[in-house]
């Protein structure tokens, strides 16, 4: 009978129960409908909190399937049981010195360094973290925010970060901008996360108003020329991969929107995306170009495995493309392309908002399109446009029309 292996497992900064089986279309099936496991591209295996709960439901799931080999888990437990540490969800911060002596454990981590930090400000970034979750911060900020923070913590040794006074930050984001030569968005990012600690966690009131902000460089996005994207877009032959850039410049879409989207939010009837949950928790809907429509249907159709939740979906059956692989594609398609400016997936999005206002679109039309919570963001485009149209049709269909795209 197959054997599945269960070892413990960091992911993400959580601790979790990794499973390990040869390729089983079987076994998938059954760990994600009774276990809720889910796949970490980064591990290569399948996973789910490490409980107890969640142990007993893998059992269940693999019975009749599989047999269980935990004898790493039950070590990894009866090591914890020792120290006194909580077996689940512990932060990694309280796990340094196992993190080096367990080497059998997969770890990869994702929020900050594995330097020590000193037992003085061991309780920071859980802290920290805690109030961050609690507060429904989105993964990518709790994790630029606890990487911020851990900076300061590596520099500060044995000083207690909860004492530091305003001038001693100060003179900390001193040090950052003239030694580090940290650039403007990255002191902005980290003096966010300063003061969300000492603010938010410490309740300190108006800590930071007596700390000036480095203004941020007025930074012009780059921008293809309709040839270049047309170029870009035939130079793609695989139709899933070409559906993929389709979709980012037919909406100017980011690439999270793209990989995130699922087939229930393409609405034909309506000629409608739904953008879910996107930058700032917001929804929105932008349109759906006809070429596009025609161009997923396509694919979805000669699709070998068909997707069946997401719109692109990975190797695993029900999990999103990632987004390192839809910036790979756009990359391959630029050098196919034979563009050498400095360009990225994101600059189908602004390429699709300056074709749009070189048409004469308004700007604030051009606002609601992208999402953006301010005029001002949209601005980097060009002034406001005269002319106010209520019929937007995509840029991509004006390409179409010429006949260029093949």
């Amino acid at each position: 009978m197959t054997e599945v292996v269960l070892q413990p497992l960091q992911h993400r900064g959580i601790e979790c129960i990794g499973i390990y089986f040869e390729k089983s279309p079987k076994l998938n099936g059954a760990i994600q409908k009774h276990a809720g496991a889910r796949w970490s591209q980064t591990n290569k295996c399948w996973y789910v909190p490490l409980s107890k709960e969640n142990y007993n439901k893998l059992v269940f799931a693999i019975k009749g399937l599989a047999v269980a080999e935990h004898s790493a888990l039950h070590t990894y437990l009866l090591k914890k049981k020792k120290q006194s540490l909580p077996a689940v969800a512990a932060s990694p911060v309280s796990n340094t010195r196992q993190t080096v002596t367990a080497k059998w454990v997969r770890q990869k981590p994702v929020v900050y360094k594995k330097d020590r930090i000193s037992a003085v400000n061991g309780h920071v970034l859980p802290a920290m973290e805690q109030r961050l979750k609690l507060k429904a911060y989105s993964k990518s900020t709790v994790k630029t925010y606890l990487g911020e923070m851990a900076q300061l913590l590596h520099l500060l040794k044995q000083s207690p970060a909860d004492e530091l006074t305003t001038d001693q930050i100060k003179r900390y984001l001193i040090f950052c901008f003239e030694k580090l030569m940290l650039k403007e968005n990255t002191l902005h990012s980290r003096i966010n996360a300063l003061k969300f600690y000492y603010e938010q966690v410490l309740g300190r009131e108006k800590f930071f108003w007596e700390i000036p902000r480095p203004k941020k460089p007025f930074i012009l996005p780059n921008v293809l020329g309709e040839k270049e994207i047309t170029r870009l877009f035939n130079s793609i032959k695989n139709l899933k991969h070409k559906a993929i850039l389709f979709t980012a410049y037919s909406a100017g879409l980011r690439i999270s929107e793209v990989v995130n989207l699922k087939l229930q939010d393409i609405n034909s009837d309506r000629m409608q995306i739904k953008i879910v949950a996107a930058k700032g928790k917001k929804d929105r809907y932008v349109n759906l170009s006809p070429v596009l429509l025609d161009i997923l249907r396509s694919y979805i159709k000669k699709a070998e495995v068909r997707p069946s939740v997401y719109l692109f979906e990975s190797e695993i059956p029900g999990e999103p493309y990632s987004s390192r692989s839809a910036q790979k594609v756009f990359q391959r398609a630029r050098n196919l392309a034979g563009i050498r400016r400095d360009i990225t997936f994101h600059s189908l999005r602004h390429s699709f908002a300056t074709h749009l206002l070189e048409k004469g679109i308004d700007i604030r039309f051009i606002k609601d399109i992208l999402g953006h919570f301010s005029i001002k963001t949209t601005q980097r485009y060009a002034h406001v446009s005269k002319e106010k149209l209520v019929q937007i049709n995509s840029p991509l269909d004006d390409l179409w029309l010429k006949g260029e795209i093949l």
